[in-house]
């Protein structure tokens, strides 16, 4: 009886629900909205070239999005993923550029590079913060300094460049017009909402989010939990850094600056709470969609850069107190 109501919590947030439906239903509209808008009021906004742009400038941010609901659903945060992409990226550089290796070889050797430095970043920042009760918002603050110290320390503050032809391909390759990066990021998107919806692992992650006292009395591991959220979100943004480099042809130690808020806001508009525990990837696959869309948008209206960062900046706010509403009604 008592371990009944103790995993209650567990089971019952990550299942399917008319209300999560209803939400993402909503922030699709919204986005709706958005194209409808832009459409009307732009003159190529609807152009196969500009939907392409669309599509590639989004997926950065996507794929760290994808990662960030991981931990925001355990009720933490990652301020590092943008530093962490930067050192993914020159770590990745050094190894694609080392001499020696062909092409196939240097590429497979920059993707193991840049995931196992994404990896390790974000193990590190799951391991101190779970284990020692630690705000992640702190721990992550520091992996900010750490990553982009390292990565200036690493490429000393240079660009790295002339990668292979094929990365460079595979960053501009197309397929029936959408780039093949975008579907990488697609992929992910898929990936994580499998795992949150139909595995164990994804249920006490929305259970951790919920009541996590529950989950521990429950028998189960939060510690472990807890550095595999961060695991996966470091390791997003190791791919985020490959994506980064297979696009741009270049690694830069100053990449990803701000990046990280982006990746949170994603995740915040697309309905996921900041408390943990309510939210889903297919909100944050959204979320990423109504930022890039808003962005690019504003830049065909012919907003400067200041006024496109306060009308983002008040779309987040709106958001967020959105999220204290549903919050307000859930609890009801």
């Amino acid at each position: 009886m008592t371990t009944q109501t103790m995993t209650e919590p567990v089971q019952k947030t990550s299942r399917f629900s008319v209300r999560s439906v209803l939400q993402n239903a909503g922030i699709g509209l919204a986005l709706l909205a958005l194209i409808l808008f832009f459409s009307v009021f732009t003159e190529h906004f609807l152009t196969p070239n500009n939907i392409t742009n669309i599509l590639t400038q989004i997926t950065i941010n996507l794929v760290l999005a994808v990662g960030m609901t991981f931990v925001i659903l355990i009720g933490g945060i990652d301020l590092s993923v943008g530093s962490v992409m930067a050192f993914a990226a020159v770590v990745a550089g050094k190894a694609i550029t080392l001499p020696g290796f062909g092409p196939a070889e240097a590429i497979a050797l920059a993707i193991v590079a840049a995931t196992l430095t994404g990896v390790a970043c974000g193990m590190f920042n799951g391991v101190v913060s779970a284990y020692w009760s630690l705000p992640s918002f702190i721990i992550t603050l520091g992996m900010l300094n750490i990553a982009r110290g390292a990565a200036l320390h690493v490429s000393d503050a240079q660009t790295i460049y002339s990668f292979p032809y094929a990365f460079e391909e595979f960053g501009s390759a197309m397929v029936y017009g959408i780039p093949v990066v975008f579907l990488v990021a697609l992929f992910l998107v898929f990936v994580a909402w499998f795992v949150l919806n139909f595995t164990v692992f994804g249920r006490l992650l929305y259970g951790i989010g919920n009541n996590e006292e529950a989950v521990r009395l429950a028998g189960h591991s939060v510690f472990w939990y807890k550095v595999a959220a961060f695991t996966i979100c470091g390791l997003t943004a190791g791919i985020a850094a490959i994506v980064y480099m297979a696009r741009l042809n270049i690694s830069s130690p100053i990449a990803g600056i701000g990046f990280e808020l982006n990746a949170i806001a994603a995740v915040i508009i697309g309905g996921t709470s900041l408390a943990g525990g309510r939210g889903s990837v297919i909100g944050t696959l959204l979320g990423a969609f109504i930022i890039g869309v808003l962005a690019n948008g504003l830049i065909l209206i012919g907003l400067s850069d200041f006024m496109r960062q306060m009308i983002t900046g008040i779309v987040i706010i709106i958001a967020v107190v959105l999220d204290y509403y549903r919050a307000k009604y859930a609890a009801k």
